[in-house]
């Protein structure tokens, strides 16, 4: 029996041609049982199920891991945030990784997963956007050193203003409150969207931000192709997708509900806002504020590493 399983997987087999051991087959269990009784061996789905097992084949899932490029600078990078977390997370100083989340769509649509219920809920054949009730924006914010989070939802923009009050209402509500004595605040996050390394209009919130919190707030950017490495999109995010699986999200309320349902086993705790404000696209920076920029630029690898610092009135 095994040699007419290995003679059907032959030429049916794929593999990584770099790791030896990464290989799979394009064929079902009932297809290799049916070419297996051909050569004249009787086999069924479950003995096919314990063969792939004995020669190592899995049902696995493709996993977005491979880093799609690598900038030159990027070890120095990721040592340079390692020092500054291990700074300030000693001292006691706030440190948070932030990141917009993946929008949802609002309405009666299909959503992956399942859940426990009486009768199965009906939804939309199709996602179509025009049959809904917009989009929802959650933007999160996670604390590493208390292991808590905040996710703030808006349907309108994902803009550097919203990213910028996302980030006050959070220190406003939690992180002023636990870190009382804090002057200054350790920001990780990626290099592009709505807190892009590269635009002047993020700076140029952030100061504002700075200044009106009277708050140093440091930032440091993951390199290119690296935002999977930002804590946030394996501590928060997919507890997040988890809590929401299998129920339409009908109205932003509803979102906000089932993702205050988030939780995990370390215990992680997660506070849930509406920003009900509307944030415009196609803001500009000022001439002003690019001339007489305040933001204060670090010697090492200036691009990502920098601080807006409160200035006087």
């Amino acid at each position: 029996m095994d040699d007419h399983f290995r003679q059907v997987l032959k030429d049916h087999t794929a593999g990584d041609p770099m790791r030896e051991a990464v290989k799979w087959t394009n064929l079902s269990r009932r297809q290799i049982a049916r070419r297996v009784q051909a050569l004249g061996t009787s086999a069924g789905k479950n003995v096919v199920s314990r063969l792939l097992r004995e020669h190592g084949y899995r049902r696995r899932k493709p996993q977005k891991k491979r880093t799609m490029g690598q900038h030159a600078d990027r070890n120095a990078q990721f040592e340079k945030i390692a020092q500054l977390k291990q700074t300030y997370l000693q001292a006691g100083k706030p440190v948070i990784s932030i990141d917009t989340k993946k929008k949802e769509l609002l309405g009666n649509f299909y959503r992956e997963g399942v859940t426990d219920a009486v009768e199965p809920t009906e939804v939309n054949d199709h996602d179509f956007a025009s049959y809904g009730n917009g989009q929802v924006i959650p933007h999160g914010i996670y604390d590493l050193a208390r292991n808590e989070a905040a996710l703030h939802l808006n349907t309108s923009h994902d803009t550097t203003e919203f990213a910028c009050e996302s980030l006050g209402l959070w220190w406003r509500e939690q992180g002023k409150p636990n870190y009382p004595e804090a002057d200054e605040l350790l920001v990780l996050c990626d290099g592009g969207g709505s807190n892009s390394s590269s635009a002047y209009l993020f700076k140029q919130d952030l100061q504002a931000l700075a200044d009106s919190l009277n708050l140093t707030i440091r930032i440091a950017h993951y390199p290119p192709y690296c935002s999977k490495y930002n804590p946030i999109e394996h501590r928060l995010f997919p507890h997040v997708t988890r809590a929401c699986r299998g129920v339409p999200l009908e109205t932003v309320e509803t979102a906000k509900h089932y993702m205050a349902k988030t939780e995990t086993t370390t215990g992680m705790k997660v506070a849930v806002r509406i920003i009900s404000k509307v944030f415009e696209t196609g803001r500009k920076y000022t001439q002003a504020f690019k001339d007489n920029m305040t933001i204060q630029f670090d010697d090492f690898l200036p691009k990502w590493n920098y601080s807006a610092v409160p200035q006087s009135p």
